[in-house]
């Protein structure tokens, strides 16, 4: 081991230590506690949808459920303020009202009035429902005073790597911000603190049909002035809404078919102009789509797309690739992220079997033209289904020729197990003259339920591409336990030389990967304004074939956390790389050789009920055959429930034999809310080792599900070569949803 590591070794012991003086805050065993039990009320009359619950009769009528618990800062202890909850149905629709009483209204913090935005900042209520009872798979729904719209679909009870913030980024796996339905909410705020009413079409659902049916339910409510959270069901420490199978019962509902067909036309028009161009080229186009979508049950839909845009879809964080393995860019078109979970298999971000940026996409971002496809997603009986199909044009000048895509994946859940068996085949056609321009994808995966607090999963995979005789495999195998702060995994995953999946994305090729996590987290009860610690250790390593090593990384670490919500985190990296073919970072050669090195790293993050807030993250260290400081983070700074802005920025020095590298990336993100669904928000970017200059400004006037009217202007400038890189592009796109079966 290199000579400095024990030294690094010592340094981390010092930064995970407990404080000997402070009591660890009994938590309740959970293990087979009884969830809490609600039945819905069927509706002869139904409510106003005007917030004002406590005004209306019907919701008065109704029995209330109490009993939220926090999670946060008081580990199983009653929420501070009482919450009220009540749920009831009609023929058509489900109703859920709320009211958070709260003792100081006048300290209600509202942040963020855009759909979707993060409600985890803020005073707000949530609250998930499983239509299928199914333990895994379910719809979230959310608001605040303001009465924002907040609505996610939710696979496999949220497990997957995902941007929780869609106006940000995108998803991939468990948690799906894309997924817009079409619904309601209302809410009121006075004296008694604030009220919200939810009216959700059963069309705008995904279930079973019959009568006496169950669903899986729980709540939550944020309280900003405490920095607190609370839920209707007691949860294990380090665990969230999404927590499916230790979700509580909704029972006493009779569900008939509502049928469901929507018609969602668009038209465009855009406007380029091209300064490179000598003389300067102005150009018009316009376009006009469609998609349909019906349920044949109500867990089976089927969606069609004629034309298919994504005009109004935020454009792509700018990376600099300060290593030798592919960048990876979230999906954000809400076209393939609907029912996306359903499609995922693998390892995100490292191992994807099906990656949908690959259709409509080519190798450099430029768009590739899509004439239209069919998705066929849902649920029969205890088993996910889902069919894609997708045609691409032809891009004569970037030589790509007319393809089609196809998945298709199942995946049946075992009743009351936590377990799943499955399969995915991906396929890529090309439509020209070549008879062996394909690629196909199989494979197997499943899950392992061991109780609530444990889990084995994994997928065994092959490709076949023409060329391409051996070693096309790929496979993984993770156990995990998490339970009450302990979260222990083990894996391995293969990747063989030939497995070539060209509907998907490897973060790198041809490796054999271990990889184990230790994590603990320990809740205080007497350690003044220190709430929590998270000593954990983890470790990942990369090897060939020949049994060379390539990648090596142990990370060592600890969090503290506060009651404020403030946080710091405190560790070390051994790392370990091997080059074995020359490459370059920004035009600096890292030479072949092989490169044990150790970093410090410090995490700050400030609470984010503040109207400012900080999130920082800093290495310094070893760096390949030099030495690198990076500084990264996010400031977010908001005007009362208007008005939000975030700046992003990315600094790293690095220290070469060959020479020295300063990357510079930053990313401004303003935002004003007129109402919940009216707004304006731009994103400005610039790095200075390409030297381009992005600008991506939105106004968007929703309607139902998304649809409405937006104009979008984008701007991109390549600072050293104006005349090779200076456009922009004008578009303005109107949507409608038309419900035919309503």
């Amino acid at each position: 081991m290199h000579f400095f590591r024990p030294c690094f070794i010592a340094l981390a012991a010092c930064l995970v230590c407990i404080p000997a003086n402070a009591q660890e805050a009994i938590q309740p065993d959970t293990t087979n506690q009884q969830r809490p039990a609600y039945e819905a009320v069927a509706l002869d009359e139904e409510p106003v949808v005007d917030g004002d619950v406590l005004g209306d009769p019907v919701w008065q009528a109704i029995p209330a459920t109490e009993g939220l618990r926090q999670i946060r800062p008081n580990y199983g202890q009653p929420v501070s303020e009482r919450t009220a909850v009540r749920v009831a149905y009609s023929r058509s629709t489900f109703y859920l009202s709320v009211v958070c009483y709260d003792s100081e209204p006048d300290k209600i913090v509202v942040s963020d009035s855009r759909r979707d935005a993060d409600l985890n900042d803020e005073d707000s209520f949530l609250f998930i429902i499983d239509t299928y009872n199914d333990r895994q798979n379910g719809f979230l729904f959310g608001t605040n005073p303001q009465g924002m719209e907040y609505d996610a679909q939710i696979n496999n009870e949220g497990k997957g790597n995902f941007n929780a913030n869609r106006q940000q980024g995108g998803v991939i796996g468990g948690t799906n911000l894309n997924w817009d339905a079409a619904w309601t909410v209302r809410t009121q705020v006075g004296d008694f603190g604030w009220s919200a009413e939810f009216a959700i079409p059963f069309r705008s659902l995904r279930f079973a049909s019959g009568s006496a049916k169950s669903w899986g339910m729980n709540f939550q409510r944020n309280i900003a002035k405490n920095t607190e959270t609370a839920y209707w069901t007691t949860l294990p420490l380090g665990f969230d809404l999404k927590r499916l199978s230790l979700a509580g019962q909704l029972s006493g509902l009779d569900l008939v078919n509502p049928g469901n067909l929507k018609l969602i036309p668009y038209v465009l028009g855009r406007a380029t102009r091209d300064r490179s161009m000598d003389p300067i080229e102005t150009d018009t186009d316009f376009e006009a789509g469609a998609d349909i979508k019906y349920s044949i049950t109500p867990g089976l839909t089927l969606d069609l797309t004629y034309n298919t845009d994504f005009a109004q879809v935020e454009v792509d964080d700018q990376q600099v690739n300060l290593d030798r393995f592919n960048l990876f860019f979230p999906e954000k078109r809400a076209f393939f992220l609907e029912n996306a979970g359903q499609f995922t298999v693998g390892s995100p971000g490292e191992v994807d079997l099906f990656f949908s940026r690959r259709i409509g996409l080519g190798d450099d971002g430029s768009v590739v033209p899509i004439i239209g496809g069919a998705r066929l997603s849902g649920k029969v009986g205890n088993t996910n289904v889902g069919l894609l199909s997708m045609f691409t044009e032809d891009v004569e000048e970037a030589g790509i020729e007319e393809n089609n895509f196809s998945v298709a994946r199942v995946n049946h859940n075992f009743p009351g197990t936590r377990s799943s068996l499955g399969g995915i085949f991906v396929s890529r056609s090309g439509l020209g003259a070549t008879d062996d321009d394909y690629n196909r994808v199989y494979a197997i995966d499943g899950k392992w339920g061991i109780g609530n607090k444990a889990e084995v999963n994994g997928y065994v995979a092959k490709s076949t591409t023409p060329g391409i005789e051996s070693n096309d495999h790929a496979f993984k195998l993770l156990a995990n336990y998490d339970w009450n702060g302990w979260n222990v995994s083990a894996g391995y995953t293969e990747v063989g030389e030939g497995f070539n999946p060209e509907v998907g994305f490897l973060q790198r090729t041809a490796f054999r990967k271990p990889e184990l996590l230790l994590f603990k987290a320990h809740r205080f009860k007497d350690a003044g304004q220190l709430l929590e610690i998270r000593p954990h250790t983890s470790y990942r390593g990369y090897w060939d074939f020949d049994g060379n090593q390539q990648t090596g990384f142990w990370h060592i670490d600890n969090h503290w956390v506060f009651r404020s919500g403030f946080e710091v985190h405190t560790g070390i990296n051994l790392t370990y790389e091997q080059v074995f073919r020359p490459f370059d970072i920004a035009g600096v050669t890292v030479p072949v050789g092989e490169y044990p090195n150790e970093e410090l790293q410090l995490v700050v993050i400030t609470n984010p009920n503040n109207a400012f807030s900080l999130s920082t993250r800093t290495f310094i260290g070893g760096y390949f055959d030099g030495k690198r400081i990076s500084n990264s983070g996010t400031a977010n700074y908001r005007v009362g429930d208007k008005f939000v802005s975030s700046l992003t920025f990315s600094h790293n020095d690095i220290g070469l034999s060959n020479g020295d590298v300063t990357a510079v990336v930053g990313g401004l993100r303003l935002a004003y809310s007129f109402t919940p669904r009216l707004f304006v928000q731009s994103l400005i970017q610039r790095n200075n080792v390409s030297n381009i200059t992005s600008v991506n400004a939105r106004l968007g006037w929703l309607q139902s599900a998304n649809t409405g009217l937006f104009v979008v202007l984008n701007i991109v400038r390549d600072d050293d070569l104006p005349d090779a890189l200076d456009n922009q592009v004008l578009t303005i796109k109107y949507t409608h949803q038309f419900d035919i079966l309503k």
